[in-house]
């Protein structure tokens, strides 16, 4: 990303939220979202999917992600909106594309809360079997979803301290692994890497395994894009924004791809302990007390992310009603500048799981975490064509920008190269095939639900007039 210093320099945006967020805190938010259910239990799916060769799926898919988050730092400190992917794509391709994004991202969001949920006491009852997962998340969702009715000062405090535990829990696992494959640990055989030319080679399930992984990968990745979301809510968008951007981008690639090379070379792709990777590979070391710490971490990993998908969602369908694209209801906030209906309605369907997991116990968490894969790819394309678009009529018009991603037009055209090669390779698969044409069947209807409201109220306009 590059710096320009210009009278376009983004002041906060104004909305009916506030602008309290700090800078520290927008990059903690944009690192819990992240690393959550996708680390922490997809990872253990994807390597089971694709053995070794996950890793490939991880650096396709974190190449995308880098390209994204460039294009959105871009637009953001432009024009800082709570909307953000949803208001670029307004501005570039028309309303019922800002539109369609805006619900399509809501909808994500809203499933990934219950997945978050759902994780979080499912992995707690595995060494804490006291209360059933279902109750554990009826617990869950109610304390979170008083956290997000506090003040946005508040919940960005709450959320810095609680991504820097699993930050730091990350780097000492890290550190341990690389310790423990370099057999630094006492007691502990190290298998080196042979676990990357055992039990079928590095790629045994071949490029079917890669590709069926690469969803649960994206899922994993999902959430990052919430940095623009927040940067409206800080006092310096454009400089929040671009701090946020440099550090989430690096340090996700490193978490992620650090802590997949350990796993996939301590637990075999065929190992009933990927279940819960993160425990199994401490356990493996003759720590099983190590094992439980590393699960309390997930599941404080998971509930982060529960917290900034949840902030998240509501701004969205916040920005959405203060479109006209929403009731007006969403887009009340109380004196604390926080939207409570759009809080409410954003968790609503994590109570709904409760219900779910009560009624199919063990099975709804796999359900949502295929659900919801293919839309990221959806909504990271609208970024990279609405950046295009947008840089391209800036540039045209002389409009300085505050923040230049390098490389402008070829990465951004990288990237949407990189997003036609992963959905040409997804129908390539039927289980991928079937979640894409799910997306594309969710898409289209969101897009013809969205036009025919536009129609509709401006069928009211020509009336009343």
């Amino acid at each position: 990303m590059n710096n320009r210093t210009s009278a376009a320099t983004a002041a906060p945006a104004t909305t009916g939220l506030g602008n309290s967020l700090k800078q520290r805190q927008l990059t903690m938010m944009g690192l819990g979202s992240a690393i959550g259910a996708g680390l922490f239990l997809g990872s253990g799916e994807g390597i089971m999917q694709a053995g070794p060769a996950v890793l490939i799926s991880y650096l396709v898919a974190g190449t995308l992600i880098i390209l994204v988050m460039w294009a959105l730092g871009e637009m953001a400190a432009a024009n800082p909106n709570s909307g953000a992917f949803s208001v670029y794509a307004e501005k570039a391709m028309g309303k019922v594309a800002g539109s369609t994004v805006g619900w399509l991202w809501w909808l994500q969001l809203v499933v990934v809360i219950a997945a978050e949920a759902l994780g979080a006491s499912q992995l707690l009852v595995t060494i804490w079997p006291v209360l059933p997962s279902w109750l554990l998340t009826l617990i869950f969702m109610v304390v979170f979803t008083t956290i997000n009715l506090t003040s946005v000062k508040n919940y960005g405090e709450f959320e810095f301290w609680f991504a820097l535990l699993k930050v730091a829990a990350i780097v000492l696992f890290l550190a341990f692994g690389a310790a423990l494959l370099l057999g630094w640990v006492p007691g502990a055989t190290s298998p080196g890497l042979s676990n990357f030319t055992d039990h079928g080679g590095f790629a045994p399930a071949g490029m079917a395994g890669i590709t069926t992984a690469l969803f649960v990968v994206i899922f994993a990745f999902g959430g990052t894009e919430i940095v623009a979301v927040a940067a409206a809510e800080t006092s310096t968008p454009a400089r929040s924004v671009a701090v946020a951007v440099r550090t989430v981008v690096w340090r996700i690639l490193v978490f992620y791809v650090g802590s997949i090379f350990v796993i996939a070379a301590v637990l075999p792709w065929t190992s009933e302990a990927l279940s819960s990777p993160f425990a199994g590979v401490l356990n493996v070391a003759g720590l099983p007390w190590a094992g439980t710490a590393i699960t309390l971490v997930a599941v404080a990993a998971l509930l982060s992310a529960l917290n900034a998908n949840l902030y998240g969602a509501s701004r969205m369908i916040h920005s959405l009603a203060e479109r006209g694209e929403a009731p007006q209801l969403f887009a009340r906030t109380n004196k604390r500048f926080v939207p409570v209906a759009a809080v409410a309605v954003s968790v609503a369907f994590g109570f709904v799981t409760v219900l779910l997991d009560f009624l199919y116990p063990g099975v709804v968490l796999n359900a949502l975490l295929n659900l919801v894969g293919s839309t990221c790819l959806v909504v990271w394309g609208s970024a990279l064509l609405s950046q295009f678009i947008l840089r391209r009529r800036a540039d045209r018009d002389g409009t300085a920008l505050p923040l230049r991603m390098r490389g402008f037009p070829v990465l951004t055209l990288a990237g949407l190269a990189l997003l036609a090669a992963i959905f040409v390779i997804g129908f390539s698969d039927p289980v991928s095939r079937s979640q894409l044409l799910s997306t594309f069947g969710l898409v289209a209807g969101i897009a013809i639900l969205s036009r025919a409201g536009q129609w509709q109220a401006q069928r009211r306009a020509r009336a009343l007039n």
